[in-house]
């Protein structure tokens, strides 16, 4: 069903609301779950149906731990972590424009940042490369077993560039957790190859899905590897929780780079580069029945663009049910 993006931001303020978050935190958190929807991606308002993402009773104050010029770590508090990472940004764009470059990482996050890809392109819209990592709760096996060991653990690279940067946001996993949600709320299988049930044999079914363990993106090692990566960075590098070990449910962690390209030459000459090169990559011969070929990011902003313009978005039917339930008044 088409409804309208001024409904949508008022179904989710409303939800927001609900789950007890300020008129501080709530532009934050509808900011980073409209990037998500206008583009596609399944970190939207999902997030927000059924059990939803209630504010922690715990949250405290977002504090810097340990800080030097170049790096931060912050304590999340038990904030929700798309609040937390909008604190993450600021302060590796601060400490990038002063050294060209910085590292930050966040801790003690219980909920979704939702994309990833959202943070690294605010920093690749300030001129600089940006890398963001995340992970979760385990809902993902490692190559050769069905026990969930992983989050989904995304990672997002974006580069400067014109008209837009170029963004690579992926999960390491075949699909992400609210994939799975998305498809059991609109009453779809997912792929038979995406995942195991807890016994594990292969499963279409995303409630087997959720109760057993999700594959690696490419269903092989080098996607386990990748995933195992992930990990190490947004996990022990940051002070969370990793592969079971710790609290896993509370401490979820993100580490955010941020790289000035002018440190190794001219920063206008890269970002000219980097277009010269998508145009390139652009024009190169398709295959048949392939009418364009699109670099990291482009579909999603053009998605973006149409939705934006038309002032109307698509929602899956059982989802605006689930949201409109979220918002109801309580």
């Amino acid at each position: 069903m088409k409804i309208t993006l001024h409904e949508l931001a008022a179904l989710t303020d409303r939800a927001l609301t609900n789950f007890g978050y300020n008129d501080e935190e709530i532009p934050v958190i509808r900011q980073a779950l409209f990037y998500a929807q206008l583009r596609g991606n399944n970190q939207g308002v999902v997030k927000l149906i059924g059990a939803g993402m209630p504010k922690s009773p715990d949250a405290g104050k977002i504090t810097i731990v340990k800080e030097t010029p170049v790096s931060a770590r912050i304590d999340g508090s038990s904030n929700q972590a798309m609040v937390v990472m909008k604190k993450a940004v600021t302060v590796a764009l601060e400490k990038a424009r002063k050294t060209g470059f910085a590292i930050v990482g966040t801790c003690n996050t219980s909920t979704s940042s939702g994309a990833v890809g959202n943070y690294a392109m605010q920093l690749a819209l300030e001129g600089f490369i940006g890398l963001v990592f995340g992970r979760s709760t385990e809902r993902v096996a490692m190559y050769g077993s069905y026990e969930p060991v992983f989050g989904t653990n995304p990672i997002a690279i974006a580069i400067p560039c014109n008209p837009a940067p170029v963004v690579l946001d992926m999960s390491t996993a075949a699909i992400s957790y609210f994939g799975l949600v998305e498809a059991k709320t609109a009453g779809r299988e997912i792929a038979d190859d995406m995942a195991y049930d807890a016994q594990g044999n292969s499963t279409t079914d995303p409630a087997a899905a959720i109760l057993g363990a999700i594959r690696s993106f490419d269903r092989s090692y080098k996607g386990s590897g990748l995933a195992l990566m992930a990990e190490i960075l947004a996990g022990p590098l940051v002070g969370a929780a990793f592969a079971g070990i710790g609290n896993s449910k509370k401490n979820w962690g993100h580490l955010v780079c941020a790289i000035d390209p002018g440190l190794l030459g001219d920063r206008d000459e890269f970002t000219g580069n980097v277009a010269a090169m998508a145009a390139k990559i652009k024009s190169t011969k398709r295959l048949p029945g392939v009418e364009e070929i699109f670099v990291p990011g482009e579909r999603e902003e053009q998605l973006a663009r149409q939705c934006l313009e038309s002032g109307e978005i698509e929602i899956e039917d059982n989802l605006l049910q689930g949201l409109r339930l979220a918002a109801q008044q309580k």
